[in-house]
């Protein structure tokens, strides 16, 4: 069985200037968890659900971490609510971020005409859970671990014992 009778043909893909806003809706309504990233039809990046929630991971504790002393204690409620500012608008401006600032652009492809187990080892290798599917320089599908396991369990559904 090939990698073209399992992917999903003609996939949704994004322009690498389409806000992460955008990005993150077309995966929630077309439940998926990737989307390739294109420019004329050729693959350029891709981007995954980890990518987007990487951005949501909390910066690690400062150096100039500071103990007040009981004259500064006044200051706190002050400086929690300039730091709760901070935080609203950093995640108001990823809404806004161009997904190429985000997007793996190592990208890892195959075939339509190569052997589902190829392509299996070529994911499990790699350790990825998406493969771009191109022809010549366009990108013609995308395969997941989830098509090649139908694809496989199609393949050996008549030798049940």
């Amino acid at each position: 069985m090939k990698v073209q009778d399992v992917m999903t043909p003609r996939p949704i893909s994004v322009t690498p200037d389409t806000p992460v806003s955008k990005v993150s809706l077309l995966m929630k309504k077309n439940r998926i968890g990737g989307i390739p990233v294109t420019e004329d039809e050729k693959p350029v990046g891709i981007v995954t659900e980890t990518d987007i929630l990487s951005l949501l991971t909390m910066p690690e504790i400062s150096d100039d971490l500071w103990l007040p002393s009981p004259f500064e204690v006044i200051e706190i409620p002050i400086r929690e609510l300039m730091n709760w500012e901070k935080t609203k608008d950093a995640l108001s401006d990823i809404g806004s971020m161009p997904i190429s600032e985000v997007m793996s652009d190592d990208l890892i492809c195959t075939a339509p005409d190569v052997d589902i187990e190829e392509a299996a080892h070529i994911m499990m290798k790699e350790g990825i859970a998406r493969l771009l599917v191109v022809e010549g320089d366009n990108l013609v599908g995308i395969v997941t671990r989830a098509d090649l396991v139908r694809g496989l369990g199609s393949r050996y559904g008549g030798l049940e014992e």
